[in-house]
């Protein structure tokens, strides 16, 4: 069977990406593609290298040339998504890759984004643990509305989530650095993305508990087990184009066996065909994941502070964006979870 799709927001680099695997799913026709400034350009000369897409181009986003596909992919800025995605079809598989739909507390949306909260979706991290030890993909079976994860919120949940669900790690006082690539922020122009600001620099942004990934991550680690968890979480723009390194630690249980850490989260993602534990001493590069849809995990143990570091590197267009949306609606259609995404990445 050939599903149809149409991805509104099709211009940007999120949307540039959900077409680029999509182009290579089997079972998968891309119909539609939708924007706002770019309205009557052709595909590729916004994405010139999306050459087999070339017969496309840009219409307005609006819901009736939405409605009427099987699939429609939400790759919009936060708060554009509620408003359309309320009026298409129940039956239609809706993925929001956009913040509109991923967060549980109208309080924690006020905060954090403002404006009308449109509640939450299936949530599209099938790898997430939770606390009964079930996985998110057995939530995504026949899901028609998918919340597609934040790529911050990916790489650090991927980090915490098997040391809190067994009981290894503490929930508070929990840290996370990342250094990550411009394009996660879009595509529109602004200053401090402009190569000029960011070549031959690293630049702190959203600093002192402010980024709007914070909620997201603590939802994910309270579904894994863990009560009241606080978080210290610190993004760093770098000059790459993609990418994610993200530095995360926690305390130590009392009384866990230092040697018995890494056991958690082997046992964790063993059988994960996407996020695979690096040998003891090895730890991720980004430029390993590279368009691939894969999350590398590295692990240490700092026996003088009692703390478990958890190094994850992925591609935040890939698995933290497009990926993430691929493999979710895979299992919402009872697909095998692989089919169309990249386990390799491009070297060098």
């Amino acid at each position: 069977m050939t599903y149809s799709v149409a991805v509104a927001g099709a211009s940007g680099y999120a949307g540039g990406e959900v077409l680029r695997l999509m182009a290579h799913h089997p079972q998968l026709e891309i119909r539609t593609v939708t924007a706002h400034s770019n309205v009557g350009s052709t595909l590729i000369e916004v994405h010139p290298h999306l050459r087999s897409l070339d017969q496309l181009t840009f219409v307005e986003t609006t819901v009736e040339q939405l409605a009427g596909h099987d699939i429609v992919v939400l790759a919009l800025p936060h708060g554009a998504s509620g408003e359309i995605a309320a009026q298409l079809p129940p039956e239609t598989l809706v993925l929001d890759c956009g913040a509109d739909h991923r967060l549980e507390s109208a309080d924690d949306w006020a905060r954090f984004y403002g404006g009308e909260h449109h509640g939450a979706w299936t949530y599209g991290l099938p790898e997430l643990v939770h606390a009964d030890g079930s996985r998110q993909r057995s939530r995504l079976s026949g899901a028609r509305r998918i919340a597609v994860p934040g790529c911050n919120v990916t790489a650090v949940t991927l980090g915490l989530a098997p040391g809190i669900q067994s009981g290894i790690i503490e929930g508070q006082d929990l840290t996370a650095a990342l250094a990550v690539g411009p394009s996660g922020a879009g595509r529109s122009l602004r200053t401090d993305l402009l190569a000029s600001e960011l070549l031959g620099a690293a630049t702190p942004y959203a600093v002192g508990g402010v980024h709007r990934h914070i909620p997201e991550i603590l939802q994910n680690v309270r579904w894994a087990g863990a009560e009241r968890p606080s978080i210290s979480f610190t993004p760093v723009l770098v000059p790459m184009s993609r990418g994610i390194l993200a530095t995360i630690t926690a305390r130590l249980a009392p009384g866990v066996d230092a040697a018995s850490v890494r056991d958690a989260w082997v046992s964790a993602y063993d059988a994960e065909p996407f996020v695979h534990v690096l040998p003891e001493g090895q730890f991720p590069s980004t430029s390993s994941v590279l368009g691939a849809n894969t999350a590398l995990i590295g692990l240490a143990v700092d026996v003088e502070v009692q703390r478990v570091v958890v190094v994850v590197a992925l591609d935040n267009l890939v698995k933290g964006t497009a990926g993430a949306a691929v493999q979710s609606l895979n299992l919402a259609l009872g697909l095998p979870e692989a089919i169309g995404l990249p386990v390799n990445g491009v070297a060098p």
